[in-house]
């Protein structure tokens, strides 16, 4: 029976299963799929390198979901991961330690930039972090002087390659964080305010909210998740390239969090749907990657989904 067929209150109850569930539904279909015509594809080496390259776009989805939950966007994070990159091999003599503290700075920096411009200044976040979008993108290159460096430092290169107890370290890491998201949006104060501020912002201001607080604590949280990956995503690589890494990071983390249930119209936040809508990202690319297609097309799939989760998530908020 098609859609148009179902009555109002079963084409409600779809759309809300589909919203709610389809996240999971889809990653399921994909890995049988890739179990009976993908060949390797059940070896623990395939295992590992599809959660390795799945975990970056997680992190930087945790802090898209986030932003988003509160009727945001946030476009700057592809280029926060390239100043990350950038200013590697500034401070890797130092140690990673030093390095990881130094991108955490500059993610928090740009991120509270964006968050004062969309809650102090009332500047569109699209508009406000499109700009740190190009402008972040060139800060990196200058730092950089648009090259790529090859690294060296062992340590560092770890954190790319490594693992503990078998988990690559880039998963644990990216596993670590998604726990503390969840924590942090269904058991503290903060969550609460944060899908307050994205269902009603009139309302939660009027309830005398710290909305404004909740905005520059949500894109600093992005920036700051942003750099992370970009640390991490600069150690597996094993060169600083502000270049190229990064680049459609943004459309990749929007399509995890959309995908795993969070409406763009903000007001809800849904943590392990972002973590599976990584994971269905990288199983897409993958797939198709493995069954001969071009990245292309990997790229007009992920358009596709975008533009299935924002229907079925129009089609909830109307019903």
């Amino acid at each position: 029976m098609s859609t148009a067929t179902l009555t109002r209150p079963d084409r409600a109850r779809v759309t809300s299963w589909l919203q709610n569930y389809g996240v999971y539904l889809a990653v399921v279909v994909l890995l049988l799929f890739n179990v009976a015509f993908t060949q390797n594809f059940l070896s623990a080496a395939n295992f590992r390198t599809q959660l390795v390259q799945a975990a970056p776009v997680c992190i930087v989805a945790l802090g898209m979901a986030l932003v988003i939950g509160t009727e945001g966007i946030d476009l700057s994070v592809g280029s926060v991961m390239s100043v990350a990159a950038a200013l590697v091999p500034l401070y890797l003599g130092a140690g990673p330690l030093m390095v990881i503290l130094v991108a955490l700075i500059a993610g928090l920096v740009s991120g509270l930039f964006s968050g004062f411009l969309v809650a102090q200044l009332g500047i569109q976040p699209i508009i406000a972090t499109l700009a740190l979008l190009v402008g972040g993108r060139g800060l990196a290159l200058v730092i950089a002087h648009g090259q790529l460096v090859q690294l060296h430092n062992p340590d560092f290169l770890a954190l790319g390659t490594g693992d503990v107890l078998g988990v690559p370290i880039m998963v644990l890491v990216a596993a670590v964080l998604s726990v503390l998201a969840g924590l942090l949006v269904r058991r503290t104060t903060f969550g609460r305010h944060l899908v307050a501020v994205g269902g009603n912002r009139p309302a939660a201001t009027l309830a005398g909210l710290p909305v404004k607080r909740v905005l520059i604590g949500v894109y600093a949280m992005s920036g700051a998740l942003a750099a992370i990956a970009g640390v991490l995503s600069t150690a597996r690589l094993g060169a600083s390239d502000p270049n190229d890494l990064g680049l459609l990071m943004e459309l990749s983390a929007i399509t995890a969090v959309v995908v795993g249930g969070t409406p763009l119209t903000g007001g809800r936040v849904r943590v392990l749907g972002t973590v599976f809508g990584a994971l269905l990202m990288q199983l897409v690319h993958a797939t198709l990657i493995k069954h001969n297609l071009p990245d292309s097309a990997a790229q007009m799939v992920q358009a596709a989904i975008i533009v299935a989760a924002v229907y079925v998530a129009r089609e909830r908020s109307t019903r």
